[in-house]
């Protein structure tokens, strides 16, 4: 390709530059990861699984596999799990729950299919001061609770991720869950580099996430959750895990990520094409979430401004990568065109075969830390180069269909603002019944907004919040989503292990004493 600058050099200088730029940040990224080490266990840990943690798990079809999850996360000994799913699953969940440990698991219902009720409602019914959030295929390692306990050691961290691999549902990897592991190997690398760096990620993984209850217990924190709307009418379902990190940096907390074996999980992926749905929907989702935080709450920008940049060089990641198949199709049709008539010496074949050669020699270094466990793998190079202009393309796809919020792989999600008024039809009859609720009660309308001595009475000492805070809010429907008039943001200064969100329960165990310090969220 060299050879073929001879020919028309100005045309390749800015491609060039391109090239230059992603592979010198590509290279930025490999050294943060690689200097990147994980919270280590601390000797008197401030939270013990038995005492603080319960695991929400909100589900709707759990088979088989799920007992193979269960009986991981209770190798870790939290409190309690709470399995939410819809009245008509109670019967097969309840036997599943009961043939792993029916003493420990509880499950919960909704009326309706919908993954943020479900997850709301777990959080009003825990009574630890971490939850944690969990699919119903995440399988842990043992290791995997006290590893995320020990990041919340530091009282400025609200949320805990972990690294992943892939599962596979058969007993060899299918070429989509390959796919599927490629780009998980990938986003540990980049969840790694920019927790180091700058302490931030884009996103905490729902797969498995860790949280204080004492910022998921705020009634504005649940009102914002489960009326999330796109364009002000768009309800959404799924990106709740984009919209708790959002929440994180929004109100002042820092999230940290255990990128490390003791703290890494497996899950299952599709394992045929329809994990191209399950792209399409995390596409949309980061779309929305990544152009909220970047031009809309504005947070990210100083709290953390490297994985602001990251989340700018996706947005044009999708054309930068189109522009190498449009370059070589350009010079293979100056490769048609005689010399002598402005064409280009340099044959059809060899052009493709340089850039076949470059584009396996690129890619497969990206893998590199893949291939080093699963060296096999490397056949499906191609697949995965494929895959990338596919993806590239999608993307596009996707950010013209924002107003699609669908689930897409998942049957049984039915109208989701349908399962919201119902659910809050629900919640105002239960208001009303208890005292002070009915008629002249001025949160009547709205039983996540009371007043702050019924917080502290229902919540058993849960600290007042101030009162909610949005320079971007106001009474007309936003146009990145927050539907009119709904507060979304409470003041900042509950975060960062202050004001009514810092260390919530927190316990100081040393030798035989044990001293609680009763902070915010009573136990």
């Amino acid at each position: 390709m060299l050879y073929l600058t001879s020919d028309d050099f100005p045309i390749f200088v800015p491609f060039g530059v391109i090239g230059f730029y992603r592979y010198l940040w590509y290279l930025i990224r490999i050294a943060a990861a690689f200097t990147y080490r994980p919270v280590p266990l601390p000797e008197n840990p401030t939270y013990i699984a038995s005492e603080d943690v319960t695991i929400i798990v909100p589900t709707i079809d759990a088979g088989e596999e799920f007992k193979e999850a269960a009986n991981s996360w209770l190798v870790g000994k939290p409190k309690e799990i709470l399995i939410i799913t819809e009245e008509k699953m109670l019967g097969p969940l309840q036997e599943l729950a009961n043939a792993v440990d029916p003493e420990r698991i509880r499950v919960l219902t909704v009326p309706f299919a919908n993954k943020r009720l479900q997850m709301s409602h777990g959080i009003k019914n825990t009574t630890t001061d971490i939850i944690v959030f969990a699919d119903d295929d995440a399988i842990w390692p043992p290791t995997m609770l006290p590893y995320m306990l020990a990041c919340f050691e530091d009282q400025k961290v609200g949320g805990v991720g972990t690294s992943q691999r892939v599962q596979p549902c058969g007993e060899r990897m299918t070429v989509w869950e390959v796919l599927a592991a490629f780009r998980l190997s990938i986003r540990n690398i980049e969840i790694a580099s920019s927790t180091h760096i700058d302490g931030g990620l884009p996103c905490l993984s729902g797969r498995t996430a860790a949280y204080r209850t004492v910022i998921l217990k705020d009634p504005e924190f649940l009102h914002g959750f489960t009326h999330d709307y796109w364009l002000g009418k768009y309800q959404l379902n799924s990106g709740d895990d984009k919209f708790l990190t959002r929440w994180m940096v929004s109100h002042g907390w820092s999230t940290y990520v255990q990128v490390c074996k003791e703290a890494e999980l497996l899950s299952t992926m599709k394992p045929n094409w329809r994990f191209l749905k399950q792209v399409l929907r995390w596409t949309r989702n980061t779309w929305r979430s990544d152009l909220r935080s970047l031009f809309m709450e504005r947070y990210i920008w100083t709290s953390h401004p490297y994985v602001a940049y990251t989340m700018v060089d996706k947005l044009f990641n999708p054309l930068t990568l189109l522009v190498g198949p449009c370059l070589v199709s350009y010079l293979l049709y100056k490769s048609t065109i005689p010399v002598d008539k402005g064409g280009y010496h340099l044959p059809w074949w060899n052009i493709i075969c340089s850039y076949m050669v470059w584009l396996t020699a690129t890619r497969t270094a990206k893998l590199l830390p893949h291939l080093w466990y699963r060296p096999q793998d490397i056949i499906y190079v191609p697949a995965f180069i494929l895959f990338g202009y596919y993806f590239a393309v999608m993307k596009l796809y996707a950010l013209f269909t924002l107003h699609e919020t669908g689930w897409g792989t998942r049957a049984g999600i039915g109208d989701i603002s349908a399962a919201t008024a119902a659910m809050d039809q629900q919640n105002e009859k239960a208001h009303q019944s208890q005292p002070g609720g009915g008629i002249g009660d001025n949160n009547m309308n709205n039983p996540y907004r009371q007043t702050q001595q019924q917080q502290q009475l229902q919540h058993g000492g849960y600290a007042a919040m101030p009162e909610p805070v949005s320079p971007f809010r106001d009474q007309t429907p936003s146009p990145f989503g927050d539907s009119p008039g709904t507060p979304v943001y409470a003041s900042r200064a509950q975060g960062a292990g202050g004001g009514a969100g810092g260390g919530g329960g927190m316990r100081r165990r040393g030798g035989e004493e044990e001293v609680e310090m009763q902070v915010g969220y009573a136990r």
